[in-house]
């Protein structure tokens, strides 16, 4: 009897943890180095958050993030069932921070797109629909480009940067497969993604997909984000909720 007691105050201990790991009001600070950055964006800040599903962006995330120059929703900012009026208030709430940009993620597709498009654009919120953005400080320039979600085939890299102005790209994407598509000519820097979750629930070493964190991939740097919210059950483990506030040096 008392090992049952054990077990089952060991399961729900665990639970809850997994729990308070799923919820998380966590901000990565990440100083990146690249090449070919202009002069002008070193220290220019960039606040990534991806896969905020179900989740509520709250003042204690504001509080962890600060300001920053832009930021940046890498996609599944929502999921079926979600109300349109959270997915409102999440992007009030980033815009806060800085101005906010947008990538699609396979989850965005379970709603009305329509509806999805209007609550971000009626916001303030600018949607990077395999198109880029060229940012200007002075006389130099920094372009970011974001693509449609790859689960669907709807990535399209040529178009995204072909209006690009700067050999120091940025390019978002949900899915961090879009690494295998890159080539050195596309002269991007960093890739931003999301997606996996880290896993969500990985023990140790193992995980159902890639874990989070930074990759070398040679001429540029892949980031791959836990993600603020959880698919599924919410619940975490070996892989805690994230968003990232990210510093170019």
């Amino acid at each position: 009897m008392v090992y049952i007691f054990l077990l089952a105050a060991s399961s729900l201990s665990l639970i809850l943890y997994m729990y308070i790991e799923a919820h998380r009001n966590r901000v990565r600070l990440d100083t990146v180095k690249i090449d070919k950055l202009p002069g002008a964006f070193k220290n220019f800040k960039i606040f990534f958050i991806s896969d905020i599903h179900r989740r509520t962006v709250t003042k204690n995330l504001l509080e962890k993030a600060g300001k920053a120059d832009i930021v940046i929703i890498g996609g599944d900012l929502t999921e079926k069932g979600v109300p349109m009026a959270r997915v409102e208030d999440n992007i009030k709430m980033l815009s806060k921070i800085g101005p906010v940009y947008f990538v699609w993620g396979n989850n965005d597709y379970d709603v009305d797109v329509t509806l999805l498009m209007n609550a971000i654009t009626n916001n303030g919120a600018i949607i990077l629909d395999n198109t880029s953005i060229s940012i200007k400080r002075n006389y130099d320039v920094l372009d970011i480009t974001g693509i449609n979600d790859l689960s669907f085939g709807k990535d399209r890299l040529e178009d995204a940067v072909l209006n690009c102005r700067s050999s120091c790209r940025i390019l978002i994407s949900h899915n961090p497969d879009i690494s295998k598509k890159i080539k050195q000519e596309h002269q991007i820097r960093i890739v931003l993604s999301g997606h996996t979750h880290g896993g969500q629930i990985r023990l140790g070493p193992l995980g159902i997909a890639k874990r989070g964190g930074w990759y070398d991939e040679g001429y540029f740097k892949l980031l791959v984000s836990n993600g603020f919210g959880a698919t599924h059950l919410p619940l975490r483990l070996g892989a805690p909720s994230e968003a990232h506030l990210i510093t170019l040096g």
